[in-house]
């Protein structure tokens, strides 16, 4: 097939279904969104006082600039700290991107600051229960940066699991801007993630000590930039260069090259074209429609992509009125093939995806497929077909060439004619406890269907005491409820892999199930995630008991308890999730936010 291939009928179907589904609140979406584009910069409505304001702290030159009406105002909005790797290297860009937008004929100024918190780090701990809240938070604070009328476009610096949708939320709320997401790239590969992985096994069955567990991680996670895994993170990147909010090639390159800088101040560049007063107007919210929806669905699939998405993308589509069900995640799987393995769903990482053909052949696939839509408004001013290149620095000057027509690895990246499995892997499950989600491209065929009694838990601690104590024996499904976004913010529940993997490698079937996530990390223990509606919620998760037999079949997509939950009282949970480590300036939010299959955000749903 060619580029402009007809698009695959079931890519087609999704696409018109979710457009005649999303016709009132897109509309009412849009309606706003043209209102807010005025005929000049917002900021020349600004009174005197206002702008003088808005203007006190630049130089002579920029306020010159910024008193008439024909020069464009970016906005930057970071993430930047330096605990976290993924950021550290955001600490440079402002400046980076202030040159090159001046010598480019416009002025750009830092307009806030997002909070930005590591999963990776509050695994398993109080902390985590900030976390998916922490998506809408950061939505809030761009708003407020965005909020002073004074920009005409705006980039968004941002690498992580709940940043980049949180930013992108925020930013839809002033879609008549354009607007760019900059990333910081991987760092360089440290100890392979398989033996990682398998030195936290060892210590989960107390064959190693802290101490050599520190040293491996340490290892793993080493320098500036983001985690090399495909987790959420590198999901978030990958989805923001299919949507064409990145430049092409730019999502997995690494910090601290020429090339990232050059990349970096090009999206400044790019961004002041695409403004009201540039040559290719380009607003976000015309951007991220229906077509560029459901292609960041079909990449994640393709790629193997975090769970985590599945609440996140639904997220960012409501907020541009767009109305995407799992049963579009759904729909779209069973005809996307996988065709990435990267750990967790292989052993290579993201450097390597890069180094072997990366996201412009992967595009390229999928275009060529019919499984893109190429008619989508990009950062390149262009469609989706300009992602098949890939950038060159020649004399320092930044230029795209074609790019690769093979992959130099088969066993890390494939084209749509051998894939790796014929389906994206991810799947939905539903019955009589729920919707949930599944991601079975790390989970061997044949512990797709698992039938066993109930083991159920209060929370992951709980559950690694009854494994420490040696009380899980046989074959169960571990219940871990009330961890869904009313009960506590809805945790990634990470920490469960390795003692259930120990489990299942010593040969007993098992599986989880739970109103809770798991980490973009998650692997291959089967796991039915956010079940909904959550135990919190009256959730049938609250009435399972041990011993009830739960049968989860990835297979025909159920999830079904085989026991008579009537007459039942629901159970409540034991921990107390409404002090402590901040939780309690939550309470708000824990109180407003919507179910897990309408993305466990706090607006709209």
């Amino acid at each position: 097939m060619t580029a402009h291939s007809s698009i695959h009928p079931v890519v087609a179907e999704v696409t018109r279904r979710l457009t005649e589904r999303s016709a009132q609140t897109r509309s009412a979406y849009l309606e706003r969104t043209h209102a807010a584009v005025g005929r000049g910069p917002s900021r020349t409505s600004l009174g005197c006082a206002n702008l003088a304001h808005g203007f006190a702290a630049c130089g002579v030159g920029d306020k010159l600039a910024l008193a008439g009406d024909v020069t464009p105002n970016l906005a930057i909005v970071s993430a930047y700290n330096d605990m976290l790797s993924a950021h550290q290297p955001l600490e440079s860009y402002p400046a980076i991107i202030k040159a090159a937008v001046a010598e480019a004929g416009g002025v750009a100024q830092f307009a806030g600051g997002v909070p930005a918190m590591c999963d990776g780090i509050t695994q398993g701990r109080e902390g985590m229960e900030l976390s998916l809240f922490s998506r809408d938070v950061i939505a809030m604070a761009t708003a407020v940066a965005l909020s002073h009328d004074m920009f005409d476009g705006a980039l968004m610096l941002g690498v992580c699991d709940k940043i980049v949708p949180g930013l992108l939320i925020g930013a839809l709320s002033f879609g008549h801007l354009p607007v760019a997401f900059v990333p910081a790239g991987p760092m360089p590969s440290g100890l392979p993630n398989k033996d990682k992985a398998r030195i936290r096994q060892k210590f989960a069955a107390g064959e190693v000590d802290r101490k050599e567990l520190l040293q491996a991680e340490s290892a793993a996670y080493h320098a500036p930039g983001t985690c090399t895994f495909y987790g959420t993170a590198n999901s978030n990147q990958m989805l923001m260069e299919v949507m064409g909010l990145h430049l092409p090639g730019a999502s997995f390159e690494q910090p601290g090259t020429p090339m990232r800088e050059a990349l970096t101040a090009e999206a400044g560049r790019r961004v002041l074209a695409h403004t009201a007063l540039g040559e290719h107007h380009t607003p976000l919210g015309e951007q991220v429609d229906e077509k560029a929806i459901v292609n960041a669905v079909v990449a994640l699939l393709a790629t193997g992509g975090s769970s985590n998405h599945t609440l996140h993308l639904v997220a960012i589509a409501r907020a541009a009125g767009i109305q995407l069900t799992w049963d579009d995640f759904a729909d779209l799987s069973e005809v996307v093939p996988l065709l990435t393995r990267m750990y967790p769903n292989g052993a290579a990482d993201v450097n390597r995806f890069h180094e072997v053909g990366g996201m412009a052949f992967l595009i390229a696939s999928l275009l060529d497929a019919g499984l893109l839509h190429e008619d989508v408004r990009t950062l390149t001013g262009h469609g989706l077909d300009r992602y098949r290149q890939v950038p060159h620095l020649e004399e320092n000057a930044l230029t795209w060439g074609d790019g690769p027509k093979e992959s130099a690895d088969k066993t890390v990246l494939r084209g749509v004619e051998d894939p790796f499995a014929p389906d994206g892997g991810l799947r939905m499950l539903s019955g009589n406890l729920g919707r949930a989600v599944i991601k079975v491209s790390a989970v061997a065929p044949e512990r797709h269907v698992v039938e066993a009694p109930a083991r159920v838990f209060a929370d992951q601690a709980e559950l690694q005491e009854a494994f420490s104590a040696g009380e899980l024996t046989g074959d169960f499904v571990a219940v871990v409820r009330f961890q869904g976004p009313r009960a506590n913010g809805m945790p990634e529940l990470h920490k469960l892999t390795p003692p259930l993997a120990v489990l299942q490698d010593r040969g007993q079937k098992v599986a989880l199930v739970t109103d809770g996530r798991m980490s973009g990390a998650s692997g291959k223990v089967p796991a039915a995630i956010h079940v909904s509606p959550e135990a919190e919620a009256g959730g049938p998760l609250a009435r399972v008991r041990d011993g009830d037999l739960i049968r989860l079949d990835a297979v025909h997509g159920t999830l079904e308890v085989l026991a008579d939950l009537d007459g039942r009282e629901d159970a409540r949970p034991s921990a107390d999730s409404s002090v402590g480590t901040g939780r309690e300036l939550f309470a708000a939010l824990r109180g407003a936010v919507g179910p897990a299959e309408t993305g466990a955000g706090v607006f709209g749903h």
